[in-house]
């Protein structure tokens, strides 16, 4: 008989290794999902000193310490991507590219991705300077020059954790004003290599097998310059990683899934938890709770339909 789960859970950071805990915890048979490596975003975080308990954690270590709690209660786990979802009954069918996985409950926690530029030279230059993670590819620039693309938390960040390897940061911000918190602002001013280049934006990135410069324009005056550069990290933004659920018209017009506080979609036995859903504030613990509050509905969903 093909096993059906009574929950699988989409997407392995935070919110989904949270949740795993809690279905599983709740004696819940759990499969995790993952498309790439558990942890989402906090793999590409260098310092997290804003979760409960940890003064300072490195993105990474985290991620591990929660993977490996996650499975602690039976939690199964395997690496496929969603290719389509489909229903019989009260039965969810989700197909990889290599398997079919039944469960009552589903909860997606996919996440957020990178948002592009979409400029001349970004893809072209991916990974030949051109980068969306520091703590990733930091190492690579050490003792060399490298622009930082945006204003906000993770913007201000990054560069701060890329100050500490490379020569000089400049970062570029289309406003007058960075966006990030007031502490990490302090700490980029009081960094002697940090720059700032405002009210611009980038047009283009050039170079020859590997990036060189950075071509850019002031908003106000239209001016045009170049800065030569060995990198060029942009955060300008995320996108949430939900167009295999679109044919499930639980999505706001930006792409994020709907719920009630619950965190129920429209569609009974379909939950949410982590950035992926519309809502303020997307941090670590934020997710974290939802995942916690998504399994202990999925798990109500699910004994109340047995």
């Amino acid at each position: 008989m093909e096993k059906v789960y009574d929950l699988i859970i989409i997407g392995a950071g935070p919110a989904g290794m949270t949740a795993a805990i809690y279905g599983s915890r709740a004696n819940l048979s759990v499969l995790m999902l993952e498309k790439k490596f558990p942890g989402g975003q906090m793999l590409s975080t260098g310092e997290i000193e804003n979760y409960t308990g940890y003064e300072e954690v490195s993105g990474p270590d985290l991620a591990e310490k929660m993977f490996e709690h996650s499975k602690k209660f039976g939690t199964e786990f395997s690496f496929g991507e969603i290719t389509n979802i489909s229903f019989e009954d009260n039965i969810k069918i989700l197909e990889t590219s290599t398997n079919k996985y039944k469960a009552k409950s589903v909860i997606i926690a996919t996440g957020t991705e990178a948002r592009l530029l979409g400029i001349p030279g970004e893809t072209e230059f991916s990974s030949k300077g051109v980068s969306y993670c520091a703590v990733c590819d930091g190492a690579f620039y050490r003792n060399k020059n490298v622009v930082v693309i945006g204003g906000g938390d993770s913007a201000v960040e990054e560069a701060l954790y890329l100050s500490n390897i490379v020569n000089k940061v400049t970062i570029i911000h289309r406003r007058d004003e960075l966006r990030a918190q007031k502490i990490l602002q302090e700490r980029a001013f009081e960094k002697s290599n940090i720059e700032f280049i405002w009210d611009s934006i980038p047009i283009s990135i050039f170079g020859e097998r590997k990036v060189s410069g950075i071509e850019i324009q002031n908003v106000k005056t239209k001016e045009v310059s170049k800065i030569e550069t060995d990198g060029v990290f942009i955060y300008i933004g995320m996108n949430p990683q939900t167009a295999i659920f679109k044919k499930l018209g639980i999505l706001d017009e930006y792409g994020y899934v709907i719920s009630n506080e619950h965190l129920e979609t429209k569609i009974q036995g379909i939950f949410v938890a982590g950035d992926v859903r519309q809502k303020e504030i997307r941090q670590v613990v934020t997710a974290a709770s939802d995942g916690a509050i998504s399994a202990q509905s999925a798990y109500k969903y699910v004994e109340f339909t047995k």
